[in-house]
């Protein structure tokens, strides 16, 4: 699974890979030697890098992490893949009408509406389904459908045209 980590500001694109029980990790697109055990339930551990041992305190939730770590602090944000293109959908819906784009690779499970529907911010167009999960794609402005782009079954790459809206002149 691909991670990205923002840590005090500086961003990096963390991949975890899981083979025959031993854990791969790859930072910024290079291997590291990465191992990692939790001491006790209250977020101490041991992190074993590039055959170095550090004890580090780490407090937070899944999505972000305040770590001590040989008395440096730091904040890290995270996202995965499935968290990132979401994300992106949502920055793509604060700019308005134009082409909605599927964000990751999926197949289209279910139309939704027609062309020529006017639609509001959020109204439902279409359900994709990417990774195993169903995600309902979702009108970025107030406007009217101006073109479907798929059919139900087709299968998709990620930034594929789904959809295009024109937004009225007098918005």
């Amino acid at each position: 699974m691909k991670y990205f980590c923002d840590v005090n500001g500086t961003e990096h694109e963390v991949e975890l890979v899981e083979r025959l029980g031993e854990l791969r990790v790859q930072v910024d697109g290079k291997p590291v030697d990465f191992r990692f055990e939790e001491t006790d339930q209250l977020g101490q551990a041991v992190l074993i890098f590039e055959g170095r041992s550090y004890g580090v305190s780490i407090e937070g939730n899944t999505t972000e992490v305040d770590i001590t770590l040989a008395g440096y602090d730091y904040h890290v944000e995270l996202e995965n893949e499935r968290e990132r293109a979401a994300h992106a959908a949502a920055r793509a819906a604060s700019r308005g009408g134009g082409d909605v784009k599927a964000v990751m690779p999926g197949m289209v499970v279910k139309l939704l509406i027609s062309e020529g529907e006017t639609v509001t911010k959020g109204t439902p167009l279409l359900v994709l389904e990417a990774m195993k999960m169903q995600n309902e794609i979702r009108a970025e402005a107030d406007g009217v459908l101006s073109k479907l782009h798929v059919e139900e079954g087709q299968a998709v790459s990620a930034g594929a045209k789904l959809a295009t809206i024109t937004v009225p002149a007098d918005s």
